[in-house]
């Protein structure tokens, strides 16, 4: 190991979900056709015997901690949300999917109503998304937890990963951030469901953006886990910085920003929180900018600039104001770890944190 790779390694190693993948990914012998090494990706890219040209992308995710928090409370977001966050996955990648397999895993008092309701909102996401569920395993079980995996090809040419983007380029987002800790927010504080009805959490994999996009950028990653976590943990892979614009009108979903306005809750909060939705965060080297901008427009998205990558290896926030801060993301990527899930302390040791920032 070299001393770059020793040292990427002990950063991505401060994060707990790192260390935990780490963990069980050290007993498992590497695939001798696996293309991708462990948190490169935000799908598994595998070769395919006799195809030259096509990687097969592979992805799996669960939603479980979402539903016991009570941030989902309706079984079609649940259902919805299932599909959106497998998908996103290959979004990420700039896979075109071939479809996906589900497990469901409920107790045995939820009711055919509640069942039907997970079904439709499973449905009406493929459905938004132009795919399918090609079959699945059904389990009773104490907890509820419901489990996608999508499977689907990219082009070995325009494959994107987390890793290669250099300094100078350009860093955008395909759309606003916030939804998902918008609703987390109002449900952690109790808020009533008019403060931010859990109806317009309806986070959509970006497919489409993704196949565009990947003629294009050098690295990508989806916002499941919050766009400054989907930033810091691609500063952490390529040992490379971000300077962000922190103009919060353009770069937060003006849901959220409403939500922020009604509950005086600060619009940070909604870029710095875990709960996301699944835009892309992605980079792009100037000598494609131009390139770029005119395929997004020709295909009827306009993505968000947020800022640049830089040489030094901090997420540096620039303000309207001029004003300039470097936030370190470990304490609140580790905070659900730190607190043993107790969310109250969660919710105080947050508040603590952005303080200790002092953001605009």
């Amino acid at each position: 190991m070299n001393s770059n790779d020793a040292r990427e390694k002990q950063d991505m190693q401060q994060i707990a979900e790192n260390a935990i993948i780490d963990s069980w990914a050290r007993h498992f012998a590497r695939a001798p056709h696996q293309v991708n090494r462990s948190h490169q990706t935000d799908a598994e890219l595998v070769e395919i015997a006799g195809d030259l040209h096509r990687y097969l992308a592979i992805t799996i995710d669960t939603i479980a901690e979402e539903i016991l928090l009570g941030f989902y409370r309706d079984p079609y977001t649940m259902g919805w949300v299932t599909v959106m966050a497998t998908v996103s996955d290959l979004a990420a990648v700039g896979a075109d999917p071939v479809g996906l397999v589900i497990s469901t895993s409920l107790e045995p008092t939820r009711d055919q109503t509640f069942t039907d309701a997970v079904a439709r909102g499973m449905q009406d996401a493929c459905q938004k998304l132009g795919i399918h569920i090609l079959g699945g395993d059904v389990n009773t079980t104490p907890t509820i937890s419901l489990t996608g995996c999508a499977f689907g090809l990219v082009d070995k040419d325009r494959v994107m990963m987390r890793t290669g983007c250099k300094e100078g380029d350009s860093v955008f987002i395909t759309g606003p951030a916030g939804s998902g800790n918008a609703l987390a927010a109002a449900r952690l504080a109790g808020l009533p469901d008019e403060v931010f009805p859990e109806k317009l959490y309806r986070p959509i994999a970006r497919l489409k953006e993704g196949q565009t996009i990947s003629e294009y950028a050098s690295s990508c990653m989806d916002t499941s886990d919050g766009l400054f976590s989907a930033l810091d943990q691609l500063m952490r892979i390529n040992g490379l910085g971000f300077e962000i614009e922190c103009d919060w009108e353009k770069m937060i979903d003006p849901r959220a920003l409403k939500l922020c306005k009604a509950t005086d809750t600060p619009a940070w909060a909604m870029a710095a929180g875990l709960h996301g939705e699944f835009e892309l965060v992605f980079t792009v080297p100037e000598s494609k900018l131009n390139s770029f901008n005119n395929a997004a427009s020709s295909q009827g998205f306009a993505p968000i600039r947020l800022g640049i990558v830089k040489a030094s290896p901090t997420l540096t926030l620039a303000f309207p104001s001029g004003r300039r801060v470097d936030i370190d993301m470990v304490p609140l990527r580790n905070l659900f770890y730190a607190v043993e899930g107790n969310m109250a302390q969660y919710l105080e040791q947050f508040r603590a944190i952005g303080e200790k920032w002092r953001l605009e």
